[in-house]
């Protein structure tokens, strides 16, 4: 059985990080703006949101790298140097795989940049 699934040559292998990126975005900004709209209805305090934030955080790394190191066998592990603008089957599988890894470090960095925002808020403010 594997673990990693074979290379498989489609578009949606290049959308993967972003798309975590977004969803990371909209569960962390809606999950804390539904909490503090409904603050005096839940029995818990902030800390569970934020801890909730953190594990959603962690998750979303954790596919952003597992798709990053998908995108780099894609590439064939940095042996092949950009640019590949050769109209060849071999070309696009490593531009594809190079810009797959690049997105994914920019989904990385921004997956951060929202996970620690909305970690330093202390609570809600009214």
């Amino acid at each position: 059985m594997r673990f990693l699934p074979k290379e498989i040559e489609t578009l949606w292998t290049l959308f993967t990080a972003p798309v975590v990126w977004a969803l990371h975005f909209l569960v962390c900004y809606v999950g804390a703006a539904l909490y503090c709209a409904k603050e005096d209805a839940v029995d818990f305090g902030f800390g569970v949101v934020r801890a909730g934030i953190g594990a959603v955080t962690a998750a979303a790394l954790a596919m952003i790298v597992l798709s990053a190191y998908l995108a780099w066998r894609q590439w064939g592990f940095g042996t092949y140097e950009p640019p590949h603008d050769d109209p060849t089957q071999h070309d696009r599988r490593h531009f594809q795989g190079f810009a797959t890894l690049l997105l994914s470090g920019l989904s990385f960095v921004a997956v951060i940049y929202t996970g620690m925002a909305a970690l330093m808020i202390s609570g809600c403010f009214r």
